[in-house]
């Protein structure tokens, strides 16, 4: 029975991925980060950048899951302590795509974070140095919309908010502060 259920899946999967359109791409655009908390009143974002690659796997006629990875910088900045703060994240998001009129669809989906490297740079000296109390993994969820022209050029605004802290505890307290990006891009279906 149990081997008959699994040969039964397989069949299914195969049969859904045999029927499936895969499109891969590239895509490059520019991020509005800061963060959200309690903890995160008085900051600022700024702008920085993102880039990756881009799969869209068709289910159907009008819904499709698009993985990426993505180079995502984010970070902010204090003017009250003079100083910026990069975040720099390699970002898995994984989204559901439903396609609403032709080209145009709404995302949303989860997306998993893991911190490359984070840097404090002092503002008034431009010295800089690394970061060590910040988490490793960032936890978010996104939503977006996405236009995609017949000839493979497509344009993405899409928000992510994150779920957990961005940094861990000092000195047994929690620092109520989270991701919060805002990011748009341009790309290219192949």
């Amino acid at each position: 029975m149990r081997k008959l259920f699994l040969l039964s899946i397989f069949i299914v999967l195969g049969c859904i991925t045999s029927q499936a359109q895969i499109s891969f791409g590239a895509k490059a655009g520019v991020n509005f980060a800061s963060l959200q908390g309690d903890d995160a009143d008085d900051i600022e974002g700024q702008t920085t950048i993102n880039i990756g690659g881009i799969a869209n796997i068709g289910i159907t006629e009008l819904l499709a899951v698009q993985p990426e990875l993505v180079y995502s910088r984010q970070g902010f900045k204090s003017d009250e302590n003079d100083i910026t703060v990069f975040l720099d994240y390699l970002t898995i998001p994984v989204m559901a795509d439903f396609t609403i009129a032709e080209g145009l669809s709404l995302q949303g989906g989860p997306q998993v974070g893991i911190n490359i490297n984070s840097i404090i740079k002092d503002d008034e000296t431009e010295n800089e140095e690394d970061l060590d109390n910040v988490e490793g993994l960032d936890l978010g969820m996104g939503i977006g919309a996405q236009y995609r022209l017949p000839m493979g050029l497509f344009f993405q605004a899409r928000y992510v908010a994150g779920l957990n802290n961005v940094f861990e505890d000092i000195e047994g307290e929690s620092v109520d502060a989270k991701n919060s990006v805002i990011s748009v891009s341009i790309g290219w279906f192949f």
